[in-house]
């Protein structure tokens, strides 16, 4: 802005109409203000209300070593359809990437030391909705305008409290509802308390969820998956899988051999569910459901019984 105004002459800078914007009025806004502008006068659109009133703002208390298993945990439970998990530092930002990508989550990490080419192409991604969560700091993550951004989660609480403000300001954006979560501590609740006193945001603790309660969303879930899958086979299809069902029956009686298809389970859900966007299985045609007609084939002649490849010819 200075270089700007370096190339102005005097009489341009008095007759140019100048505005600010700003979510917040700190006080090195206020001094930049007065640096450029001449009798600057502040209007708030939002009263003495800063916070975007369409967002749910809750917290979780989580102990300081037990965060990156419970963010895992408040994901399955919530599944965003996106969302920036913000952390204070580059380490905190590279820590908790690797942590959702070895859960099989679609994740990548945007700080500071990432190239100016790495930044757009991550940008792009999340922009284009082909990036389910991207991890960041606040400086990574400033002025970033991302549409449709579900959730916003704080891994822990900024250290500035207005960095409040913008983080949870990316989602609810455009008259949309969004979210906004907080990983705390004990010792980080004066943080959040803080928050809430200077910004009059009231702030919704929830129970964070434990490993059971993961467990019976995730079987509703991929239950609900299969039967929709099973509905789509045709005849022939359901004839072949019938070969399995003894072998089924024997792992799942078997507690050695059950953890194959609990294997087998795991690898579907994370396919299906939190796999990039691009790579998840289009859906089967409307005719192909349950319920509609199966679209018009050609007449195909059937295979003698004695050449059909799951049989031996022996």
């Amino acid at each position: 802005m200075q270089a700007v105004q370096g190339y102005l002459a005097a009489s341009t800078l008095r007759t140019l109409h100048n505005s600010m914007f700003s979510a917040t009025y700190p006080v090195f806004v206020q001094r930049t203000a007065k640096q450029f502008l001449r009798a600057p006068e502040f209007l708030s659109l939002s009263g003495e209300q800063v916070h975007v009133t369409d967002t749910e703002h809750l917290f979780y208390i989580v102990p300081s070593m037990d965060k990156d298993r419970t963010l895992v945990r408040i994901i399955e439970i919530e599944n965003p359809a996106s969302a920036i998990i913000f952390c204070n530092t580059k380490t905190a930002v590279h820590y908790v990437t690797v942590v959702l990508q070895r859960f099989g989550y679609d994740a990548d990490e945007l700080s500071a030391d990432r190239s100016q080419s790495d930044r757009e192409q991550i940008l792009k991604r999340v922009r284009e909705g082909t990036l389910r969560f991207l991890v960041a700091t606040d400086v990574a993550a400033r002025g970033l305008d991302i549409p449709e951004l579900s959730h916003v989660i704080q891994y822990e609480p900024p250290e500035d409290p207005e960095g409040y403000i913008h983080r949870a300001g990316r989602t609810g954006r455009a008259g949309r509802p969004g979210t906004a979560l907080s990983l705390v501590s004990e010792a980080e609740t004066l943080t959040l308390d803080a928050i809430a006193k200077r910004y009059s945001i009231e702030f919704q603790q929830r129970r964070a969820p434990a490993d059971t309660d993961v467990q019976a969303i995730v079987a509703e879930r991929v239950t609900t998956l299969l039967e929709a899958r099973l509905r789509e086979r045709d005849r022939l299809q359901t004839e072949r899988s019938q070969r399995f069902v003894p072998l089924a029956r024997t792992l799942a009686g078997n507690e050695d051999e059950s953890a194959l298809i609990a294997m087998l389970v795991d690898d579907y859900y994370q396919e299906t569910l939190h796999a990039p966007p691009a790579m998840v299985r289009e859906a089967a045609p409307a005719g192909e459901l349950q319920g509609g007609p199966p679209p018009a084939r050609r007449p195909q002649r059937r295979r003698p019984p004695s050449r059909r490849p799951w049989r031996s010819e022996r």
